[in-house]
């Protein structure tokens, strides 16, 4: 626990009284902000709700962090018996746990002086709050800088850390970072100002951040002691006797020494750009026998300093507390590594009047030590009253500009957006906001060039806060449901080249200052599918006369020429189709099916006979593939749509009411990922399924270029290759009941539209045709070598996570462009994987990419999509991710790419002054389309929406 450190003169009796009488005098504190005192308390785990007293700082009044915590990420947790059973501060018994998968939570402190110094001190105490009596560690950061690791050895450790910082802006934050090695938790989170002329060393470059060493004696491992002996009824001081709340801890019991005490008041005014309290200064310690006090540091192994190079600040507190007769000296030279901190000049300590000693010490070997030595004309030893080591840290990470920061925040909490929006929005790189593009200075902060927020389920009226986007070019507000006016600020964005607000529910006119831009050229404005939005250049859009008139004119005249065009286009349609009906009338009068000709749904459950697939395919005349399972037939419909018949090559050996049962099944299954499933044959023997007809080929084909291409797949189109066919998995795995598994996840079967869209297909055809399948291996798991999920292969139990294994040697193939089994010399091949982890092994991402790319990728989303790829493999299966998990990994990998397309934007949209300014607004949006699609990489594809699902769920 924190001992009470109330005043040994003041009764229990009379601090119980003080603290009821807080509760009602106090005032409740405002979510997010300091109290009176600039005190920012929090109690992290406890309910949003009123503040509370704490005993042992004779009441601060702590707050939940329901205010804090950046999109009310994590969870609340109560301590486990034994270890809340001890005696301990209230702030100790609960936690707030990060355990979403969330790379980085962090706490924003708001309400602070741009340039202040503070004192930042947070607190963690595991207590098996999960019940798991797993020990975490994870890293803590100040802003985008790290602080400290937090290395939980026990389950009964309360960890403190404490820094002095200089805030750059009004807010502050606090993060915790998984590393993968356990959930992130927190107990507690201080901030105290300090005044301004304290801890000068303390900048906006450069943090203080206190030593974490323990000692046996003492409580916590904070490096600021006094000495004061244990047996004393103090032995912590914080609030009220340090009025910045700092904590200071008794140095413990050392045979040699004693301590000297004081009750007089020691003048501090001396040491004031430290302020220690002064009844810390009213005992020192001193060696009982002898001549030398020494005490000894090592490197703080939590704050990962490079011990060749970490600088220390070392404080030293002086008062002498004896009234010393004209002929009694104590004098003493202070050493650090044996070195004079002052040359050769000693030290003499004046009486009740506190001084500090300071001195920085670079690090040049693992222990440093401090001694203390009389001077030979010294008639009593040295003392010490206390002291605190700190480590310098240098803030080289640099955050993002505080203009762009707050705004993104402001639009972060008008929308309630989740996704990975903690902490700084650029900083650092690796935890930089999904959907943004910034640019970097390796002087100044980051600044945001970017955002794409399209299909994020965005409501409500555009934010004012995407006006503080001084330097934004490019934003894409596209596929949401704004609504209201198109708000003025927009025009006034300074480096705004691109604004795409088509798909929305805004209304009104366009601005003015707007259309100018649009018409010179210096902005490509998309508006297009916003019912009420009228683009006539003026403030209003009630029309005047002659626009009634026009209006009129147009009303009626459009009407009639549409009415024409249409009635032209439905002769031609009527002859040609008459044509093709009078083809299929002549081939099907012989089967005379009155069940058939009464059909009215031609595209669901329909179950075709052996005849009909004949004729369909014209006798089977065009094979477009073939499978384990039989050949792959080319069909047409008679409404002309084409199909691909998959005719099953031997007779079957299911029964007719399990197949049919599991046809039917399948034909309810719609996605838009997912080949279609239209109809099934099952004809005395013969089996056959029709599906949907898909041009652009399989996968497989286009990977290894067989199919004839002008250019081959960029790293972009593969990654949407990859995410869509990973959405129809998720489809089959999650929305289903039961799931259905796939089981043969391969490249062969992702199939691909005229414009490279991804379906699955062969969904549950290795069910229906099992035995087909078997004959792929020699046991009973079913599946293809090189995707076969080992696990299920060695035990036959299958899982979703048997597809999540095949869809990683998928997202290899797609990355390498080899096949699953990679030739390494002419008579030897090994696995895919394998044949990366050994070319990751080089640490260059390039060794495996396909050259086909031409390196025209972001090296970062290579990266990921590979690590990704490579856990899906991961043995045991459930150490794979979901298929949902993956499909969150693929977006952030996407926009990655997305970004690096967007460096080349500026270039791409210089040419679009030549736009006409008298072109209609569908003929600006069409090449501004354009304009989007190529230069930006399909940016409105990028966000979180999910996929339509199209038709129910079966069963």
């Amino acid at each position: 626990m924190e001992p009470a450190t109330a005043a040994a003169a003041c009764p229990r009796l009379l601090v119980s009284l003080l603290l009821v009488l807080s509760c009602f005098v106090s005032p409740e504190l405002v979510h997010g902000q300091p109290d009176a005192l600039g005190f920012i308390s929090i109690d992290c785990g406890i309910a949003d709700g009123p503040s509370y007293p704490d005993e042992s700082t004779r009441g601060l009044r702590y707050v939940s962090d329901a205010g804090f915590v950046d999109a009310g990420a994590g969870a609340n947790a109560g301590i486990n018996p034994p270890y809340s059973d001890r005696e301990l501060a209230a702030r100790y018994l609960t936690v707030r746990h990060f355990s979403g998968g969330a790379a980085r939570s962090c706490y924003t402190l708001r309400g602070l002086s741009p340039g202040g110094r503070y004192l930042v001190r947070s607190s963690f105490y595991y207590g098996n709050y999960d019940a798991l009596n797993r020990l975490p560690s994870f890293h803590l950061y100040l802003g985008v800088n790290r602080w400290a690791a937090v290395n939980v050895t026990a389950p009964d450790d309360i960890l403190i850390f404490e820094a002095v910082v200089v805030s750059p802006a009004d807010f502050f934050q606090v993060c915790l970072v998984d590393i993968g090695q356990g959930t992130p938790f927190i107990s507690g989170l201080d901030l105290r100002p300090l005044r301004a002329a304290m801890y000068p060393e303390a900048t906006v470059n450069q943090s203080l951040l206190l030593l974490n060493l323990r000692r046996p004696a003492a409580r916590f491992a904070l490096n600021r002691y006094h000495f004061w002996r244990p047996a004393s009824f103090y032995k912590i001081y914080r609030y009220p006797f340090d009025s910045y709340d700092r904590i200071w801890q008794s140095y413990g019991d050392i045979a040699a020494w004693t301590n000297i005490t004081t009750t007089a008041n020691v003048d501090v005014s001396k040491a004031s750009s430290f302020d220690a309290p002064p009844v810390v200064l009213r005992s020192a310690a001193t060696p009982v026998n002898g001549t030398r006090l020494e005490f000894s540091w090592s490197p703080d192994t939590s704050q990962n300093n490079d011990s060749s190079s970490a600088a220390y600040l070392l404080l030293l507190y002086f008062a002498e507390l004896q009234q010393l007769p004209g002929n009694v000296l104590r004098r003493f030279d202070i050493l650090v590594d044996g070195a004079s901190w002052n040359g050769s000049r000693s030290y003499t300590p004046k009486y009740l009047s506190a001084e500090v000693v300071e001195q920085v010490v670079v690090q040049g070997s693992g222990q440093h030590t401090v001694s203390l030595v009389a001077t030979p004309d010294a008639i009593l030893p040295p003392i010490l009253n206390a002291f605190e080591i700190y480590s310098l840290r240098q803030m080289t990470e640099l955050a993002t500009n505080n203009g762009d920061a707050k705004a993104m925040m402001g639009i972060r909490t008008t929308y309630m957006l989740k996704k990975n929006w903690m902490g700084d929005p650029c900083a650092p790189k690796a935890f930089a906001w999904n959907g943004l593009n910034c640019s970097y200075s390796s002087s100044g902060p980051a600044w945001i060039t970017a955002l794409i927020l399209s299909s994020s389920l965005l409501t409500g009226a555009v934010d004012p806060s995407f006006g503080d986007l001084k330097s934004l070019q490019y934003l894409d507000l596209s596929n949401n449901s704004l609504s209201g006016p198109i708000p003025d600020f927009l025009a006034q964005m300074p480096s705004l080249k691109f604004l795409d607000l088509s798909s929305n529910k805004l209304s009104g006119s366009i601005p003015a200052a707007l259309v100018r831009k649009r018409q010179n050229g210096s902005l490509v404005l998309m508006i297009g599918n916003n019912a009420n939005i009228c683009d006539n250049g003026a403030s209003t859009c009630a029309p005047n006369d002659k626009q009634k008139n026009r209006t009129l004119i147009i009303a009626i005249a459009v009407p009639i020429a549409v009415a024409t065009l249409l009635f032209v286009a439905a002769i031609i349609i009527l002859h040609r189709r008459r044509i093709k009906q009078d083809t299929w009338m002549a081939n099907s009068a012989r089967l005379n099916s009155p069940r058939d000709r009464e059909r009215s749904n031609l595209f669901e459950n329909r179950q075709f006979s052996y005849k009909e697939l004949k004729l369909i395919t014209a006798n089977f005349k065009e094979e477009i593939g073939r499978g384990g399972f039989g050949a792959v037939f080319l069909g047409y419909l008679e409404n002309g749509s084409p199909v691909a018949v998959k005719i099953r090559s031997k007779t079957s050996s299911q029964g007719d009411r399990e197949f049919l049962s599991e046809a039917q099944h399948l034909s309810r299954v719609h996605h838009r990922n997912l080949v279609s499933l239209i109809g099934y044959c099952k004809d005395k023997k013969q089996l056959a399924l029709v599906y949907e007809y898909m041009h652009g080929g399989d996968l497989e084909d286009r990977l290894r270029g067989e199919v004839s291409v002008a250019t081959p797949l960029s790293w972009h189109r593969r990654l949407k290759i990859a995410l869509d066919s990973a959405h129809g998995l998720e489809y089959l795995h999650k929305s289903c009941q039961p799931p259905l598994i796939h089981r043969d996840v391969k490249t062969k079967n992702i199939l691909l539209s005229a414009d490279l869209d991804a379906k699955i297909s062969d969904f549950g055809l290795t069910k229906v045709f099992a035995d087909e399948f078997m004959t792929h291996i020699t046991t009973q798991p079913a599946g293809t070598l090189g995707y076969l999920d080992p696990e299920y292969y060695n035990t036959s139990r299958l899982s979703e996570k048997s597809d999540v294994y095949s869809f990683g040697v998928v997202l290899l193939e797609l990355i390498t462009g080899q096949s699953p089994a990679v030739a390494i010399t002419d008579t030897e091949s090994i696995h895919i994987a394998q044949w990366v982890r050994q070319k990751l092994s080089e640490g260059n991402i390039e060794s495996i990419a396909d050259s086909k790319m031409g390196r025209e990728y972001d090296v970062n989303s290579v990266w990921k999509v590979t690590e990704l790829a490579l856990q899906c493999k991961e043995q045991p299966s459930r150490e794979r991710p979901t298929m949902t998990d993956v499909v969150a990994e693929l977006k952030e990998c996407l926009e990655l790419e997305v970004s690096r397309g967007m460096g080349n934007y500026n270039s791409v949209t210089s040419g679009t002054s030549n736009l006409s300014a008298t072109s209609t607004d569908s003929h600006n949006d069409a090449q501004a389309n354009d304009l989007k699609q190529q230069s930006v990489l399909e940016l409105g594809q990028v966000g979180d929406a999910s996929p339509t699902h199209i038709g129910p769920a079966p069963r």
